[in-house]
This record gives structure tokens, sequence and C-alpha cells, in this order.
């Protein structure tokens, strides 16, 4: 049965962008093969990714889920019928307001593999849903003051179990399961 994940890289301050949606800051820091192993396995394990509507328009303008290293079923959600696109390997598939259901057609689709939610918005929908089984947060050692929070505006309080920590030159790493 498949994982349902929310992986993400944050800042200290818990944003996933800055105000304008710009992940700069991600980008330039210092690294350990450790960074990359750890990162290299979460994304070894994916099998599906479910992603908001904003990921629509970045398709067309080449911005694609993990930057293309994934060729896993990727379901957007939209406000609006949409044909499935095939770009480079990678089936997109349109969901309308119904992410409970793009999450289990991304879980079909896994396997036994885990199903990466990306995006703010999707994490707290599914979050509130009871949809999550784990948090991988990737912890980049910057502050950014304002921006995109990946859990403002969650609105109830759920609990955690530490499944994994791990630091090395570039992020802290951290796993979690949620507690039902």
């Amino acid at each position: 049965m498949a994982r349902v994940i929310v992986h993400a890289t944050v800042t200290v301050d818990g944003f996933i962008a800055d105000p304008d949606g710009g992940v700069e800051w991600m980008f330039g820091r210092p690294s350990a093969p450790e960074d990359d192993a750890v990162v290299e396995k979460v994304v070894a394990h994916i099998g599906a990714v479910v992603g908001g509507a904003n990921t629509t328009q970045t398709i067309e303008d080449g911005e694609i889920p993990y930057g293309g290293m994934l060729k896993v079923p990727v379901y957007l959600m939209t406000r609006t019928d949409h044909e499935p696109i095939e770009r480079d390997g990678v089936t997109y598939t349109f969901v309308v307001d119904d992410i409970a259901r793009a999450v289990e057609s991304a879980k079909q689709a896994a396997g036994d593999k885990w199903v990466s939610l990306l995006g703010g918005s999707i994490a707290r929908q599914c979050l509130r849903l009871g949809l999550v089984d784990e948090l991988h947060l990737d912890v980049a050692p910057v502050l950014l003051g304002e921006g995109i929070s990946l859990f403002a505006g969650l609105g109830q309080r759920i609990e955690l179990e530490r499944l994994e920590t791990s630091a090395f030159a570039s992020e802290t790493h951290l796993r979690y399961r949620v507690l039902r």
C-alpha cells in the first residue's frame, strides 16, 4: 500500500518559497554527499506525485516536479477540466476539485511506493483530511522573514512522531509519522 508523504524543503521559519514564489534560496549552499543521499533515498521511493493548481501553468513553462528527475505519474489539482498532458515520459493527469480522489488515484499508480504531495495548500488539505502518513522536511539554514508557508492556516493540531533526524553540511533532515 502506498504511503502518502509531504516532502518539502523549508526555511527555518517554515517557508517553502519567498513571497513571489521564488526558491532561489534553496540553491548554492555548501553540500555534503550525505545531504544528497537523504534526498535521493526519498526520491527513489516516490511512485506518484500530487501537486497544486499553480503547477498546471508551470508545466507549460518547463518547470516540472522534482526538476524532471522522476518519471512517475503526476496528478494536478485544477478548477477546470483539462486533458492529460504527456511530457518527457511523464503523464500529468488533472483532477477537478477533489483532492481525496487525486490522492487515491496517485496511490493506485504508486503501488507500494510513496505518493509525494507538493505545495503548501495541497499538504494542508491532505493533513486536514487525514490523508498524510509522513512528513519529510529538508530544513535549509535560512530565515526569509516572509513568504509562502508550508503549514500556516492548517487550522488544527496534528501530533507527530519523530522517525528520523539527520544533519549535514547544507540541511537538517526531519522525518515524522502523522499520528491519527
